[in-house]
């Protein structure tokens, strides 16, 4: 009879792609995923992956044993998380993900609650602008937007991803107010360059009565990340697109205006990702009620809405 382990080993190496992958998402070293998978290789008398030095691929055999052991050990790791979810406290190291800017304004400000309420739990932040793949990079959760939902992962929505045009107070002295998306040409535009393609996105603007107009963006300077696009916004350099939560404070202070109010990008929505909820250990599912409670209460989903509700 072959142990959980060696089998977790391999299924979740067949998942992940590789073993260090496999491990990260396990809490064991590579060393020891290898180890299992074969001594589970031994045991059987196949050889169910193929090794390279730059990829885990599986073999037909360990493809038609993937096939046949997948549901059957999620059904048990999900009987032995509902056990643990029931009867023993949340515990352990909680690996995050989200953007820096919400996690240091939005997401830390919910740690002090949520360590008086579960001690034995201790988080563990990674604060990153790219988008992580949850299962292969071995996080509990994630909080942003546009994370692909492979297989194991599901997404609960948050609130809206809008984006809206800001500017400073400095800047706008002795420029006409824009009335019209077209009339952006006549501004200093400031955008953003993506890490992972390299490019400046476009964006598709949304009207007051379902328009819908191309943001035409011919950037007086170009930064690769959203702090750095709200600090130059900030120091009067011209106009930025940013996602609401990121330029609030400054909506509220005055800081910031807000240039054509009646329209905005709809990115779609901040998300929380997180593993099926079947096979949810009690930390994460902890912390999942903790956020979705917090978001709630702050009123999130009107806050972070750039539609018709006088944002300033």
């Amino acid at each position: 009879m072959e142990t959980l382990a060696n089998l977790e080993s391999f299924v979740r190496s067949a998942e992940c792609g590789s073993f260090s992958a496999a491990a990260r998402r396990l809490g064991l070293t590579p060393a020891a995923i290898s180890r299992n998978v074969a001594q589970l290789e031994a045991n059987l008398g196949v050889r169910l992956f193929q090794r390279s030095t730059r990829r885990l691929t599986l073999t037909e055999a360990g493809e038609r044993f993937l096939g046949n052991v997948g549901g059957g050990l999620e059904s048990i790791q999900a009987a032995i998380a509902d056990l643990t979810s029931s009867a023993g406290a949340p515990a352990g190291v909680l690996r995050l993900s989200a953007a820096p800017a919400f996690g240091r304004d939005f997401l830390l400000p919910l740690m002090p609650g949520f360590l008086a309420r579960y001690p034995a739990v201790t988080p563990e932040w990674h604060f990153d602008n790219r988008q992580v793949e949850l299962i292969a990079d071995g996080f509990d959760a994630a909080i942003g937007g546009g994370i692909e939902l492979s297989p194991g992962v599901v997404a609960r929505e948050l609130a809206p991803a809008h984006l809206v045009l800001v500017a400073a107070p400095g800047y706008l002295v002795g420029r006409p107010v824009p009335k019209r998306p077209e009339q952006l040409a006549e501004f200093d535009q400031l955008a953003m360059r993506s890490t992972q393609s390299g490019k400046v996105r476009s964006w598709m603007l949304q009207g007051p009565k379902g328009e819908r107009m191309p943001l035409e963006q011919r950037p007086r300077m170009l930064v690769n990340d959203p702090q750095a696009l709200c600090s130059s916004a900030l120091l009067g350099l011209g106009v930025a697109l940013l996602a609401v939560p990121d330029v609030l404070e400054h909506l509220e202070s005055g800081a910031l205006v807000r240039l054509l109010p009646d329209w905005h990008v709809d990115a779609g929505p901040i998300s929380l990702y997180f593993a099926s909820q079947k096979l949810l250990p009690a930390k994460t599912r902890a912390f999942v009620d903790h956020l979705v409670e917090h978001a709630r209460e702050q009123q999130w989903p009107r806050r972070f809405d750039a539609r018709g509700r006088g944002l300033i």
